[in-house]
């Protein structure tokens, strides 16, 4: 297990029942996804934590495979599926660079608040390109660190000396859309509600 799962392990019981920090915009986001959404798509949800925003989803698509580096958060996400009788999602403990996906296997990819988190998040797009059917959509969710205050840039990384967070990478709205760009997406909507937001 690397420092990262050990990390969300940790903080899963207590992440599980923190409130959403900002309804409106989590539900903004929900809205706007579903636009891309039908009764029949196969979605990938990576990084899906423990299950609220794929659990959201799962009444308004066929099935959908949502997967999380931490088996904490993943046993959680099992149990409100569970609770909910939610028979559509299959929860797997899966780091993002651990999916080998066919090509053309999804109609939907959701990174939601994860590329941030990762060390390549590039690789990740590209995987995400890579595993789209043709028309299909990458919904994503990122804190652009490099467009947020100073005192942002600096305290991301010296928390993750500190083993106070995981790994944050440090980039611009720009530079996140240039990735897209590069890995042969077109951008459709780039929305940031607030400032020091995530953006989409």
């Amino acid at each position: 297990m690397n420092k990262d799962a050990r990390f969300w392990d940790k903080q899963a019981e207590k992440y599980s029942q923190r409130p959403v920090g900002d309804q409106d915009t989590y539900e903004k986001k929900l809205e706007i996804t579903r636009t891309y959404l039908t009764p029949d798509s196969e979605v990938l949800e990576m990084g899906c934590g423990t299950g609220s925003t794929a659990l959201a989803h799962a009444p308004y698509v066929k099935h959908i495979l949502a997967t999380d580096i931490s088996t904490g958060m993943i046993n959680i996400a099992k149990g409100k599926a569970e609770a909910d009788g939610v028979e559509n999602i299959t929860f797997e403990t899966r780091a993002v660079d651990d999916h080998d996906s066919p090509e053309s296997r999804y109609d939907a990819i959701l990174a939601l608040n994860l590329l941030h988190l990762l060390n390549e998040p590039e690789a990740a797009i590209v995987a995400a390109f890579r595993g789209l059917k043709p028309g299909g959509v990458f919904v994503n969710s990122s804190a652009c660190i490099g467009d947020m205050s100073w005192y942002f840039r600096i305290l991301a990384p010296v928390g993750h000396f500190l083993r106070l967070f995981p790994l944050i990478k440090v980039f611009t709205q720009a530079e996140l859309e240039k990735s897209h760009i590069e890995a042969g997406f077109e951008i459709d909507q780039a929305w940031l509600p607030k400032k020091n937001a995530a953006a989409k």
